[in-house]
């Protein structure tokens, strides 16, 4: 599979520094679109929001990856570790990432990191069975 070793919320956060670093005028909170919904109420979409709904899909395809077994799937467990770690001094050190929009990415790199190790110790728990030695 052609997504092994490549964190894929490291696309969510290039898109966040894209988006802060070279166009700093777009405002997050904006409204991209607005649909009037059967209720009468308007629903409106801003760029937030697309993004974070598009680091949740990330999320899910990161933890079908993580339901694997094996060498790669260290490794993908590593490299989401190390997104993660970046997302946080990114964070802390950095003023355009002081955003609700940013944390929120953050927490889904968290979220992954957690999940990915805490499937990879169940699955691992299912694996292990010590078999029976004949004299």
């Amino acid at each position: 599979m052609f997504l092994v070793g490549f964190p894929l919320l490291l696309v969510s956060l290039a898109i966040y520094n894209v988006i802060a670093f070279l166009m700093p005028d777009v405002q997050w909170t904006a409204p991209l679109t607005s649909i009037a919904m059967v209720s009468g109420a308007q629903w409106t979409m801003t760029l937030s929001d697309l993004l974070i709904a598009f680091s949740l899909f990330l999320l899910f395809a990161e933890i079908l990856k993580a339901t694997r077994i094996g060498q790669k799937s260290i490794i993908d467990h590593i490299l989401s570790m190390l997104v993660f770690i970046a997302a946080l001094v990114e964070f802390l050190l950095v003023p355009q990432a002081a955003t609700s929009t940013f944390v929120i990415i953050m927490l889904i790199c968290l979220v992954d990191v957690v999940a990915g190790f805490s499937i990879t110790i169940r699955t691992a728990q299912r694996d292990w069975q010590v078999d029976r030695v004949e004299p």
